[in-house]
C-alpha cells in the first residue's frame, strides 16, 4: 500500500518541486494539504497541521514545506501523532530544535528525514568517490543568486531564523560536507546585513579541514543575470569542478557528468525506503556550519534592500 502523504505549506517550493516529485514516485500518494492560503483541486484541504491531525483523515506521513520558523511545533505534533516526517531544508530554525526532533522520532519509532536536495544532484556522489582517491589542496565555493527571482515577496527569509543568504548557501554546504574526505571547521565569518533586514544578504566564510586544507565560501543574494552555483576543488592530481548546483562535473578539464534535475524525486524515493523500516536520516552538519557562521560572524552593514 502506498504511503499516504500530506504536504504542510503549499508555497513556491512545494509547487515547484514537491508536487511533481511525489507524482513521479512509486509507493507514495498525496492525500492532503495543510496550508492557510492554498489548496489543490481533488485533494483534502486543512488550514494547518493541527486541523489535519485532529481530523479523521488517514495520513501516514507529512512533508513540511513551511518556513523554518515555527516548524518545530509542526514536526513535533506530527511525530507525537505517530506520523513519519520529511523536513524541507533548512530542517529548523535552531540546532536544539532539530536534535530534539531526532530524539523524539527515535522514541516514537517513526521516520524523520532531514533533506538536503542539493546532495541529490547528479555530480555529488561521483565527486565524493573521486575525491577519496585524491589529495585535496584547497576548495573554493561560489554560490550567488538573485533573491528577487527565487524568493519573491517572502518576508520570512529576512527574519530571525530565516537564514537570509544561508537559505541557498546551506545547499552549497550540504554538498561540500558530503564530498570532502575530511570534516572542516569555521575559522572566519564575515556577514553583510542590509540596514533594513535581520538576516544577511551576503557572507564570506573561511574554513579549514583537520589537516589544514583551506575551504573558502562566498554567498551572495544580489546576483543578477546568470546565477552561479560552483564548487572548485584543487587537488594534487588535477582540478575537480562541480557547477550548476552540483548537476555537472568536470575533472581535469574534461566534462564527466551533465544531467537534468532529479533531486526531489531522489529524496522521495529515499523517504519511501526510510518509512518502510521506520528509519531516521538526520544529518544536521550543514546547519551546524551556518550556526557557527552566525556565532563567529563579523557584521557589516550594506545598503538597504527592497524586494
Amino acid at each position: 500500500m502506498s504511503i499516504r502523504l500530506a504536504i504542510v505549506g503549499l508555497g513556491k517550493i512545494a509547487r515547484d518541486q514537491h508536487l511533481g516529485a511525489i507524482a513521479a514516485t512509486a509507493g507514495i500518494e498525496l492525500v492532503a494539504i495543510a496550508s492557510r492560503n492554498a489548496a489543490l483541486d481533488g485533494i483534502a484541504s486543512f488550514n494547518d497541521i493541527d486541523e489535519l491531525l485532529a481530523s479523521n483523515m488517514e495520513v501516514d506521513a507529512v512533508s513540511l514545506c513551511t518556513p523554518p520558523q515555527g516548524r518545530f511545533a509542526q514536526a513535533r505534533a506530527a511525530l507525537l501523532a505517530g506520523k513519519h516526517v520529511m523536513l524541507e531544508k533548512p530542517p529548523g530554525a535552531t540546532l536544539s530544535e532539530v536534535y530534539a526532533l531526532e530524539a523524539l522520532a527515535r522514541e516514537k519509532d517513526v521516520s524523520l528525514f532531514s533533506t538536503w536536495h542539493s546532495r541529490e544532484a547528479a555530480a555529488v556522489e561521483p565527486a565524493r568517490a573521486l575525491l577519496t582517491g585524491r589529495t585535496v589542496r584547497n576548495v573554493a565555493v561560489e554560490w550567488k543568486e538573485d533573491v528577487r527571482h527565487w524568493h519573491p515577496g517572502q518576508a520570512w527569509i529576512w527574519q530571525p531564523g530565516g537564514l537570509g543568504v544561508f537559505d541557498p548557501g546551506i545547499n552549497a554546504l550540504s554538498i561540500v560536507t558530503r564530498i570532502l574526505p575530511e570534516a572542516f571547521h569555521l575559522v572566519r565569518s564575515d556577514l553583510f546585513f542590509p540596514d533594513n533586514r535581520a538576516a544577511p544578504i551576503a557572507a564570506a566564510l573561511s574554513f579549514e579541514t583537520a589537516s589544514g586544507v583551506p575551504v573558502e565560501a562566498e554567498f551572495d543574494w544580489r546576483q543578477t543575470g546568470p546565477q552561479t552555483w560552483d564548487i572548485r576543488i584543487d587537488t594534487a592530481e588535477g582540478p575537480v569542478v562541480l557547477t550548476h548546483g552540483g548537476s555537472r562535473l568536470t575533472v581535469d578539464g574534461e566534462p564527466r557528468i551533465v544531467e537534468e534535475d532529479q533531486e526531489y524525486r531522489n529524496l522521495y524515493r529515499h523517504f519511501v525506503s526510510l518509512v518502510g523500516d521506520s528509519r531516521v536520516d538526520a544529518d544536521f552538519t550543514p546547519l551546524v556550519h551556518v550556526a557557527d557562521a552566525f556565532m563567529l560572524g563579523r557584521r557589516t552593514a550594506v545598503e538597504a534592500f527592497e524586494d
